[in-house]
């Protein structure tokens, strides 16, 4: 295809998709690689010069175990959350906080963006309570976002800003609570109406038994992989929030690989390049139109 063909093509999107709200989560990874992580940055940036309303979410567990290493403390998880004693919560929110977000706000910014660093006590933007115990073990100040309180994203939206999110929860005492990056922006997807939510993850996107990524997903075939045990560790939080968000009005959610220039890919080409969940009435109209295209 000439360049020429791939500019008019990225134009319908961009058109599809003008004044949308797209919320984007970074996997811990992106921050680990700096040719990924400009290139993201470039992406986001792109999508917000063309009046697509973008939101990022940021998490950073790897960071925070290297972190709690240097202070002598242990990690520890159960069913994949970290137990949080009152220590551990400081440094999360130095990691997330102090040193993540604040590098992805300068990066963005650098790159001529206009960024706006936030956590989930922002505003209380994240109200959440503890999370009952898990296998008889106390998880400590972990937390389940209860409410999101998006008016101070939407202010920044409109204004054209870029607000760039820890996932910090605001407890019912003001109490902090480290939260589910992946859940957090699922949840904030849904109340910002979201054309899309998308996943920077370190895979291709899911894939079948046999390894071959799936490129189209209904909620109904989600449950299923999920059931029949073929998504496994870390992808089923990511599938369980693309889920909830499909199933609470977001069009379209997306798990992709953390690479270069991935999300313009995904966004802007017909095929793409991850995995899209759809709702199983717009997978069959897109089946329909495929059909009616090929005949």
């Amino acid at each position: 295809m000439e360049i020429s063909d791939v500019l008019i093509s990225a134009l319908e999107y961009i058109k599809k998709f003008r004044n949308q709200v797209f919320v984007i989560k970074l996997g811990g990874e992106v921050m680990l690689n700096e040719k990924v992580l400009n290139a993201v940055v470039q992406d986001i940036i792109l999508l917000n010069c063309v009046n697509i309303k973008v939101v990022v979410l940021h998490g950073g567990g790897q960071e925070i175990s290297d972190a709690m290493k240097k202070f002598g403390k242990t990690p520890e998880f159960v069913e994949g959350l970290r137990i949080t004693d009152e220590e551990t919560m400081d440094i999360v929110k130095m990691v997330l906080v102090g040193k993540i977000n604040s590098k992805l706000v300068a990066t963005i910014n650098r790159h001529g963006g206009n960024a706006i660093g936030l956590s989930g006590e922002s505003g209380k933007l994240f109200y959440a309570k503890k999370q009952k115990m898990k296998n008889n073990v106390d998880l400590g100040l972990v937390g389940d976002v209860t409410k999101v309180n998006a008016d101070i994203v939407i202010d920044l939206i409109d204004k054209g800003c870029i607000p760039v999110i820890s996932p910090v929860g605001y407890g019912e005492d003001g109490t902090s609570l480290n939260i589910n990056a992946d859940t957090a922006a699922s949840k904030l997807a849904t109340v910002l109406k979201a054309n899309k939510l998308i996943f920077l993850a370190p895979v291709d996107g899911v894939l079948d038994r046999d390894g071959k990524l799936i490129e189209r997903l209904t909620p109904v075939e989600v449950k299923e992989l999920i059931k029949s045990g073929v998504a496994r560790g870390g992808m089923i939080p990511k599938l369980e929030a693309c889920l909830y968000a499909i199933e609470h009005g977001v069009k379209s959610a997306h798990i992709i690989k953390s690479k270069k220039h991935a999300i313009i890919e995904e966004v802007f080409t017909e095929k793409g390049i991850g995995t899209m969940m759809i709702r199983e009435e717009e997978f069959r109209s897109e089946k329909l139109m495929s059909f009616c295209n090929e005949g």
